[in-house]
Protein backbone atom coordinates (compact mmCIF):
# COMPACT_ATOMS: atom_id res chain seq x y z
CA UNK A 1 0.00 0.00 0.00
CA UNK A 2 1.11 3.60 -0.92
CA UNK A 3 1.06 5.52 1.89
CA UNK A 4 1.28 9.65 1.36
CA UNK A 5 0.93 12.62 3.48
CA UNK A 6 -0.87 15.36 1.94
CA UNK A 7 -3.67 17.94 2.87
CA UNK A 8 -6.81 17.74 3.39
CA UNK A 9 -9.29 20.66 3.07
CA UNK A 10 -12.08 22.14 5.44
CA UNK A 11 -13.12 25.61 5.94
CA UNK A 12 -16.21 27.73 4.80
CA UNK A 13 -15.67 28.86 0.96
CA UNK A 14 -12.77 31.71 0.62
CA UNK A 15 -11.89 30.89 4.06
CA UNK A 16 -10.01 27.52 3.57
CA UNK A 17 -8.14 24.92 6.50
CA UNK A 18 -6.29 22.43 5.84
CA UNK A 19 -5.50 19.35 7.51
CA UNK A 20 -1.95 17.38 7.15
CA UNK A 21 -3.19 13.35 6.93
CA UNK A 22 -1.67 10.45 6.39
CA UNK A 23 -3.88 8.44 3.54
CA UNK A 24 -3.93 5.89 1.08
CA UNK A 25 -2.76 7.02 -2.01
CA UNK A 26 -5.71 5.60 -3.45
CA UNK A 27 -8.47 7.13 -1.66
CA UNK A 28 -9.47 10.60 -2.63
CA UNK A 29 -8.76 13.91 -1.36
CA UNK A 30 -11.47 14.48 1.58
CA UNK A 31 -11.85 10.39 1.61
CA UNK A 32 -11.30 8.15 5.18
CA UNK A 33 -7.68 8.70 6.33
CA UNK A 34 -5.02 7.19 8.50
CA UNK A 35 -3.74 9.22 10.32
CA UNK A 36 -4.12 13.53 11.56
CA UNK A 37 -0.80 14.52 12.01
CA UNK A 38 -1.12 18.66 11.48
CA UNK A 39 -3.01 21.74 10.79
CA UNK A 40 -2.85 24.66 8.06
CA UNK A 41 -4.57 27.72 8.10
CA UNK A 42 -3.27 29.95 4.94
CA UNK A 43 -5.50 33.06 5.55
CA UNK A 44 -4.22 33.87 8.77
CA UNK A 45 -1.21 36.25 9.59
CA UNK A 46 1.05 34.70 9.90
CA UNK A 47 -0.21 31.62 8.61
CA UNK A 48 -1.05 28.84 11.60
CA UNK A 49 1.10 25.93 11.07
CA UNK A 50 0.91 22.80 13.91
CA UNK A 51 2.81 19.69 12.91
CA UNK A 52 2.97 16.71 15.41
CA UNK A 53 6.88 15.97 15.09
CA UNK A 54 7.18 12.64 16.52
CA UNK A 55 4.19 11.42 14.20
CA UNK A 56 5.69 12.94 11.18
CA UNK A 57 9.14 11.98 11.39
CA UNK A 58 7.29 7.73 11.77
CA UNK A 59 5.83 8.32 9.25
CA UNK A 60 8.40 9.80 6.90
CA UNK A 61 10.80 6.79 8.47
CA UNK A 62 8.32 3.83 7.10
CA UNK A 63 8.61 5.42 3.04
CA UNK A 64 5.00 7.69 3.45
CA UNK A 65 5.86 10.07 0.61
CA UNK A 66 4.85 13.50 1.50
CA UNK A 67 3.22 15.98 -1.19
CA UNK A 68 5.02 18.92 -2.90
CA UNK A 69 2.56 21.81 -0.47
CA UNK A 70 3.22 19.08 2.85
CA UNK A 71 6.81 18.90 1.90
CA UNK A 72 6.85 22.99 1.94
CA UNK A 73 5.21 22.87 5.32
CA UNK A 74 7.95 20.10 7.14
CA UNK A 75 10.59 22.60 5.26
CA UNK A 76 9.13 25.10 7.22
CA UNK A 77 8.69 23.28 10.48
CA UNK A 78 12.41 21.80 10.51
CA UNK A 79 10.85 18.01 10.32
CA UNK A 80 11.83 17.20 6.62
CA UNK A 81 15.98 18.87 7.19
CA UNK A 82 15.63 16.44 10.52
CA UNK A 83 14.93 13.58 8.69
CA UNK A 84 17.18 14.33 5.83
CA UNK A 85 19.81 14.69 8.52
CA UNK A 86 20.41 18.58 6.78
CA UNK A 87 20.88 21.65 8.58
CA UNK A 88 18.17 24.34 9.46
CA UNK A 89 16.13 21.70 11.63
CA UNK A 90 14.80 24.77 13.73
CA UNK A 91 13.00 25.68 10.44
CA UNK A 92 11.79 28.94 9.83
CA UNK A 93 8.30 28.87 11.56
CA UNK A 94 6.34 32.40 12.13
CA UNK A 95 3.83 32.34 15.35
CA UNK A 96 1.79 34.92 15.85
CA UNK A 97 1.86 36.99 19.09
CA UNK A 98 -0.46 35.01 21.99
CA UNK A 99 -3.83 37.07 22.41
CA UNK A 100 -4.19 38.97 25.91
CA UNK A 101 -6.18 37.73 28.37
CA UNK A 102 -9.83 39.06 27.99
CA UNK A 103 -10.22 39.74 31.59
CA UNK A 104 -6.67 41.68 31.71
CA UNK A 105 -7.62 43.90 28.97
CA UNK A 106 -11.17 44.83 30.75
CA UNK A 107 -9.41 45.54 33.94
CA UNK A 108 -6.80 47.90 32.08
CA UNK A 109 -9.90 49.34 30.14
CA UNK A 110 -11.80 50.07 33.43
CA UNK A 111 -8.28 51.86 35.19
CA UNK A 112 -8.45 54.00 32.27
CA UNK A 113 -11.66 55.00 31.96
CA UNK A 114 -11.54 55.96 35.97
CA UNK A 115 -8.24 58.23 35.62
CA UNK A 116 -10.27 60.44 32.45
CA UNK A 117 -12.13 63.23 33.57
CA UNK A 118 -16.03 62.75 33.14
CA UNK A 119 -17.60 64.19 30.62
CA UNK A 120 -20.26 63.88 27.88
CA UNK A 121 -20.26 60.63 25.90
CA UNK A 122 -18.62 61.19 22.05
CA UNK A 123 -18.80 58.70 19.83
CA UNK A 124 -17.77 58.41 16.34
CA UNK A 125 -20.79 59.84 14.93
CA UNK A 126 -21.28 63.00 17.28
CA UNK A 127 -17.10 63.80 16.74
CA UNK A 128 -17.46 64.13 12.74
CA UNK A 129 -21.21 66.04 13.17
CA UNK A 130 -19.06 68.76 15.85
CA UNK A 131 -16.21 68.77 12.69
CA UNK A 132 -18.55 69.41 10.01
CA UNK A 133 -20.44 72.12 12.42
CA UNK A 134 -17.26 73.75 13.22
CA UNK A 135 -16.00 73.66 9.75
CA UNK A 136 -19.40 75.28 8.55
CA UNK A 137 -19.28 77.85 10.78
CA UNK A 138 -15.42 78.88 9.33
CA UNK A 139 -16.83 78.89 5.93
CA UNK A 140 -19.99 81.38 6.73
CA UNK A 141 -18.74 85.20 5.90
CA UNK A 142 -18.90 86.70 9.42
CA UNK A 143 -21.41 89.44 9.86
CA UNK A 144 -20.99 92.86 9.66
CA UNK A 145 -20.89 94.64 13.29
CA UNK A 146 -23.22 98.13 11.95
CA UNK A 147 -21.78 101.09 12.04
CA UNK A 148 -22.54 103.63 14.07
CA UNK A 149 -24.59 106.21 11.93
CA UNK A 150 -23.06 110.08 12.40
CA UNK A 151 -25.67 112.70 12.70
CA UNK A 152 -26.62 114.49 9.52
CA UNK A 153 -26.62 118.36 9.48
CA UNK A 154 -30.39 119.04 9.12
CA UNK A 155 -31.61 120.62 6.49
CA UNK A 156 -33.74 123.43 6.00
CA UNK A 157 -37.38 122.74 4.83
CA UNK A 158 -38.87 124.90 2.10
CA UNK A 159 -41.71 126.12 3.43
CA UNK A 160 -45.27 124.61 1.63
CA UNK A 161 -46.97 127.20 0.40
CA UNK A 162 -49.96 127.26 2.43
CA UNK A 163 -53.50 127.48 0.64
CA UNK A 164 -55.68 130.47 0.69
CA UNK A 165 -59.38 130.34 2.59
CA UNK A 166 -62.04 131.39 0.78
CA UNK A 167 -62.91 134.88 1.82
CA UNK A 168 -66.13 136.02 2.62
CA UNK A 169 -67.85 137.67 0.24
CA UNK A 170 -69.15 141.05 0.99
CA UNK A 171 -72.51 142.43 0.66
CA UNK A 172 -72.96 144.15 -2.35
CA UNK A 173 -75.04 147.64 -1.88
CA UNK A 174 -77.20 148.67 -4.67
CA UNK A 175 -76.63 151.85 -5.98
CA UNK A 176 -79.51 153.91 -6.75
CA UNK A 177 -80.41 153.83 -10.03
CA UNK A 178 -80.53 157.66 -12.21
CA UNK A 179 -83.92 157.94 -12.87
CA UNK A 180 -84.78 158.36 -16.64
CA UNK A 181 -86.89 160.78 -18.22
CA UNK A 182 -90.55 159.57 -19.40
CA UNK A 183 -89.57 161.18 -22.88
CA UNK A 184 -86.71 158.52 -23.14
CA UNK A 185 -88.51 155.66 -22.33
CA UNK A 186 -90.55 153.70 -25.03
CA UNK A 187 -93.65 154.26 -23.37
CA UNK A 188 -93.08 158.31 -23.20
CA UNK A 189 -91.98 157.90 -26.45
CA UNK A 190 -95.09 156.86 -28.09
CA UNK A 191 -96.90 159.14 -26.56
CA UNK A 192 -95.23 161.88 -27.88
CA UNK A 193 -95.31 160.54 -31.14
CA UNK A 194 -99.32 160.16 -31.07
CA UNK A 195 -98.89 164.00 -30.01
CA UNK A 196 -97.19 164.91 -33.14
CA UNK A 197 -99.47 162.70 -35.28
CA UNK A 198 -102.50 164.52 -33.58
CA UNK A 199 -100.83 168.13 -33.83
CA UNK A 200 -99.84 167.81 -37.61
CA UNK A 201 -103.47 166.09 -38.47
CA UNK A 202 -105.16 169.12 -37.04
CA UNK A 203 -102.64 171.27 -38.54
CA UNK A 204 -103.21 169.65 -41.97
CA UNK A 205 -107.12 170.15 -42.00
CA UNK A 206 -106.90 173.89 -41.27
CA UNK A 207 -104.70 174.84 -43.80
CA UNK A 208 -106.88 172.90 -46.01
CA UNK A 209 -109.67 175.04 -44.97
Amino acid sequence: MAVKIRLKRLGKVKVPQYRIVVVDSRKKRDGRVIEEIGKYHPKEDPSYIDVVSDRAQYWLGVGAQPSDAVAAILKITGDWQKFRGEPGAEGTLKVAEPKRDKLEAFNEALKDAAKEPKGAAVTKKTAKKADKDEAAAAAEPKAEEPKAEEPKAEEPKAEEPKAEEPKAEEPKVEEPKAEVPASETPEGAAEEAEATEKVTAEDAGKSEA
